[in-house]
C-alpha cells in the first residue's frame, strides 16, 4: 500500500456562491466515496475541509479559503493615507534626479539656449512617455496578485503557462493555491495559446525568461549600489557654497560618512522610513516645485515653448551626435521609476497613480522648467544647475531637505534590494543569507546583514573611484535603461498571452516605447568607458552568482527525483522498517514532494533506531507573493497507519515570514491532528481509533523533536567537461561553504539536529 495521489477537484473558489456551497461539499463526498471503495484511499484532506481551516495564526474562528489581498477595495480615505505614505517610500529616487540631470546632460559642454529648450522637452517627454504613460498606467496592471517587480511578471507568466524553470516548483503543489490561480479572459485567442504552447515545449524559452527575470533583478541591486552615491554625493555638493574652495576629496569623504551611517542604521529596521519622513519628502516636492515656477517667472518664461516636441527634432537636426550623447544624462530624469512597480506590494495601483500624476510629475515639470529658464540666461552654471538656480534666502533649507530627501532615497533602494534578494534566496536563485525581520506589524520588513556590507563596501568603492555625479550618472544610466528593458520585454509577453491584446496595440507599445528605450540604451552604452562598465559588471558578477546557485540546485534537485526509494523498498521493510523504534518526532527535510528520498535509506543504515513518528517534510517556496496561512500544509499518509509516516509540505510564498521551529512544530502538530481526524470524519466507528493516533502523536511529541537533514556534497561527474567541473567542484563549493548552511535557514537549534551525509554527482 503505497502513496496515494490526490484526486484532482477543480473548483475556482473564488467563483463559489453562498447558496452552491452545499453542491460543492455533496461532489466532493461522492468522489471521496467512490474512491474509498478500493483498497487504497484518499489520504488527503478533501476539499470541504478547507475552507474552514484554523491554526493558531488565525484570528478568526473561520474563513473563506483563497482570497488574494490583491481583492480588496479600499476605500477613498485609505487610497489616499497609502499615497501620502508612497511619497516617502517611492518617490525619494526620482524626486532627488534634478540634482544632477542638466549637469550629466551637459557634462562636456556649455550649452546655448537652443540646447536648453531643446533637452528641457526631452526630459519633459521622457516624463510623460515612461513614468507617467508605460508605469502609472500600464505596467502598474502587470502587478502579481498586488505585488510588483521581475519576479512578480516572471510569477504571472508562470502560472499561465508551464514555463517555470525555478528548482523544487512542482506544478502539482500549487493547484490547489487559491492565489495561484487566474483570472483569464473569457475569450482564448489562438495566439495566445499558440505561443503559451511553443513556450512550454522549448527549454531555452523557459531558461531565457528565468534569465530575464534573473538580468533584471541583477540590475535593480545595481541600482541599490548606484542611488545611494549619486544621491548623496549630490546633494553633499550643496556644501561648496560654504566653502567654494572644497575639493572633490572632501565632498567625496564627506559623502562616505553619510554613506556608512546611513548603512549602519539598518540594522535597526529602517525598512520602511519612508512612512516617517513622507512629510520630509512632500516639503522637498514642494520646495522644487516653487523655486522652479520662481525662475520661471524671474529669469525666462519663453522656455515654456518646450512642450512643443517640435524643439526635440530641433535639437537634433543641429548636432546629431551631441543631441544623442546628450540622451545618456536626459535618462537621469526618470531615475527611480521602477521603485514605483517593484514597491507596489506596500501600496496599491491607485495609491502609487495618485501621488505620481497629483504631486510627483507636475513638481518635477517645474523644476526641470525653472532650471532650464535659470540656464538660459547663464548657461556657464549648467554643472551645478540645481544649487546655482536656488534662491539665496531658501538655499540652506534647501539643502538641508536635499540631504534628507537623497538619504530617505538611498534608504528605499537599499530595502528593495534586501526583499529583493530575499525573494531571489527564496526560489532558489541565491545562496543562503540570514534574513533578519525587523517588525512584527509589516512582515515586508527585512534586513540583510551580509547583503548590508556589502552593499556598503561597494558604496565607498564607487564613491571614491569616482568622486563626483557624471561618472556616476554614466553607470546610472546603464542600470536604469536596463531595467526597464526587461520589464517591457516581460510586458509584451504578458500583453500577448495574459491580456491577449490586439497584436497592433502590442506593435504600438513596442515603436513608441521599446524603440526609445532602445535609443536611450545605445547613448548610454556609449559612455561604458567612463562609469558605464560598472553596472554591467555588477550585473555579470551577481547573475553568475544566482545562475550557478540555481543551475546545481536545479540538477540537485533532479538527482533526487531519479534517485528516489520506490514504496516497494519501504513495504518490504514492514512498519518496523527493520530498525528499533524509539519514542520522539522526526522531521526529516527532503526536496521531494513525492517518493521517498534517497538519503532516507542512509538514516536507516547509519541509526541505531528510528521514531516513533516520522514526518517527510518539504519546504516549498512558490513563486506568488503569500501563501494564505491556512493553506500553508498540505498533508497525507506515507505508506499504511500502522507505519506512523506522514508526509508534509510545507509552503512559502517569496514574501512569506519564516516562524521559528518551536512554533512550526506546533502548527505542524495541530494540522497533522486535524488531518488525522478529516481523515476518518465520515467514520464514527473508528472514533477510538483515531484518538489513539492522536494520543500517541501527542505522546511522541513530548518525547522530542528531532530535525533530520542530508549534509551534502554536489560534485560533477567524471564524465562532465572542464567547465562544469570548475562551476559545480569550485565555484558553487565555495559557494556552499561561505553561506549559511541549510539548517540555520531553517531556523533549526543545533541540539534537535541530525545530519548524514550523502555525495551528488550531477
Amino acid at each position: 500500500m503505497g502513496e496515494v495521489a490526490v484526486d484532482e477537484v477543480k473548483v475556482n473558489i473564488e467563483m463559489i456562491e453562498e447558496g452552491e456551497q452545499e453542491k460543492i461539499n455533496d461532489k466532493v463526498m461522492e468522489e471521496e466515496d467512490e474512491t474509498e471503495n478500493g483498497e487504497e484511499k484518499r489520504n488527503e484532506v478533501p476539499l470541504r475541509k478547507h475552507f474552514h481551516r484554523m491554526d493558531s495564526l488565525d484570528k478568526e474562528a473561520s474563513r473563506v479559503s483563497g482570497m488574494p489581498a490583491a481583492s480588496k477595495v479600499l476605500s477613498t480615505a485609505a487610497v489616499l493615507q497609502l499615497a501620502f505614505q508612497s511619497i516617502g517610500v517611492v518617490y525619494g529616487d526620482i524626486g532627488t534626479s534634478p540634482l544632477y540631470v542638466f549637469a550629466s546632460t551637459f557634462a562636456d559642454r556649455v550649452p546655448d539656449k537652443s540646447d536648453i529648450i531643446g533637452a528641457l522637452s526631452l526630459i519633459i517627454y521622457t516624463l510623460t512617455l515612461f513614468p507617467l504613460i508605460k508605469y502609472v498606467f500600464i505596467v502598474l496592471w502587470a502587478n502579481d496578485n498586488g505585488e510588483g517587480g521581475t519576479f512578480a511578471m516572471y510569477s504571472l507568466i508562470c502560472r499561465y503557462s508551464n514555463v517555470n524553470a525555478l528548482p523544487n516548483q512542482q506544478t502539482e503543489v500549487m493547484e490547489e493555491l487559491s492565489a495561484y490561480k487566474l483570472k483569464l479572459p473569457d475569450r482564448h485567442l489562438r495566439r495566445a495559446e499558440k505561443i503559451r504552447d511553443a513556450l512550454e515545449r522549448s527549454s531555452f524559452a523557459k531558461t531565457a525568461l528565468l534569465s530575464l527575470a534573473l538580468l533584471g533583478t541583477c540590475m535593480v541591486i545595481g541600482d541599490g549600489i548606484l542611488t545611494p552615491c549619486i544621491s548623496v554625493l549630490s546633494a553633499v555638493d550643496g556644501v561648496k557654497k560654504f566653502d567654494s574652495a572644497l575639493s572633490k576629496d572632501a565632498i567625496a569623504m564627506i559623502s562616505i560618512a553619510i554613506l556608512v551611517a546611513l548603512f549602519s542604521i539598518q540594522r535597526f529596521g529602517t525598512d520602511k522610513v519612508g512612512y516617517t519622513f513622507a512629510p520630509a519628502i512632500l516639503v522637498w516636492y514642494i520646495f522644487i516645485g516653487s523655486v522652479g515656477i520662481y525662475n520661471l517667472i524671474r529669469h525666462d518664461s519663453t522656455v515654456l515653448k518646450a512642450f512643443n516636441p517640435i524643439y526635440i527634432v530641433s535639437y537634433f537636426r543641429s548636432d546629431l551626435k551631441k543631441a544623442w550623447i546628450s540622451l545618456g544624462g536626459v535618462v537621469l530624469c526618470m531615475t527611480g521609476t521602477e521603485a514605483m512597480f517593484a514597491d507596489l506590494g506596500h501600496f496599491s495601483v491607485r495609491s502609487i497613480q495618485i501621488a505620481f500624476a497629483g504631486l510627483v510629475y507636475p513638481c518635477l515639470i517645474c523644476a526641470y522648467v525653472g532650471q532650464a529658464a535659470y540656464l538660459s540666461v547663464v548657461p556657464n552654471d549648467v554643472s551645478d544647475a540645481f544649487y546655482k538656480s536656488t534662491p539665496e534666502m531658501v538655499y540652506w533649507p534647501m539643502f538641508t531637505v536635499a540631504v534628507l530627501a537623497s538619504i530617505i532615497a538611498s534608504q528605499a533602494m537599499i530595502s528593495a534590494t534586501f526583499a529583493i534578494v530575499k525573494q531571489s534566496m527564496a526560489l532558489g536563485c541565491f545562496p543562503r543569507v540570514k534574513v533578519v525581520h525587523t517588525s512584527n506589524k509589516h512582515e515586508g520588513q527585512v534586513y540583510i546583514p551580509e547583503i548590508n556590507f556589502l552593499l556598503l563596501l561597494a558604496c565607498i568603492f564607487v564613491t571614491a573611484l569616482f568622486k563626483d555625479t557624471t561618472n556616476i550618472g554614466n553607470a546610472y544610466g546603464i542600470a536604469v535603461v536596463a531595467v526597464m528593458l526587461v520589464t517591457s520585454s516581460l510586458l509584451i509577453l504578458i500583453m500577448l498571452m495574459i491580456w491577449q491584446l490586439s497584436l497592433a496595440l502590442v506593435v504600438i507599445f513596442v515603436l513608441v516605447f521599446v524603440s526609445f528605450e532602445l535609443l536611450y540604451f545605445s547613448s548610454v552604452l556609449y559612455k561604458f568607458t567612463t562609469g558605464g562598465y560598472l553596472p554591467l559588471t555588477f550585473a555579470a558578477f551577481l547573475f553568475f552568482i544566482m545562475y550557478v546557485w540555481h543551475y546545481v540546485q536545479t540538477k540537485r534537485h533532479a538527482f533526487e527525483v531519479e534517485k528516489k526509494v520506490s514504496m516497494e523498498y519501504l513495504n518490504g521493510l514492514g512498519s518496523s522498517l527493520g530498525i528499533a523504534h524509539v519514542p520522539g518526532v522526526g522531521l526529516l527535510y527532503t526536496e521531494l514532494t513525492q517518493g521517498i528520498p534517497a538519503i532516507f535509506p542512509h538514516f536507516l543504515t547509519n541509526l541505531p533506531a528510528i521514531h516513533s513518528v516520522l514526518v517527510f517534510v518539504s519546504v516549498k517556496y512558490l513563486p506568488i507573493n503569500k501563501v494564505p496561512p491556512e493553506e500553508r500544509f498540505l498533508l497525507r499518509r506515507v505508506g499504511p497507519k500502522e507505519y506512523k509516516m506522514y508526509r508534509c509540505i510545507a509552503r512559502y510564498g517569496y514574501r512569506d515570514r519564516r516562524v521559528g521551529n518551536n512554533e512550526f512544530e506546533e502548527l505542524l502538530m495541530e494540522h497533522l491532528k486535524n488531518f488525522i481526524r478529516d481523515e476518518n470524519s465520515d467514520q464514527k466507528e473508528k472514533a477510538e481509533e483515531v484518538q489513539n493516533e492522536i494520543h500517541f502523536l501527542e505522546t511522541s511529541r513530548q518525547a522530542g523533536v528531532v530535525y533530520m537533514l542530508g549534509h551534502s556534497s554536489v560534485k560533477a561527474s567524471e564524465d562532465s567537461n572542464l567547465l562544469k567541473k570548475v562551476v559545480v567542484n569550485h565555484v558553487y563549493d565555495f559557494l556552499r561553504r561561505n553561506f549559511r548552511q541549510g539548517f540555520v535557514d531553517l531556523q533549526i537549534p543545533n541540539k534537535n539536529l541530525l545530519q548524514v551525509g550523502m555525495n551528488y554527482y550531477i
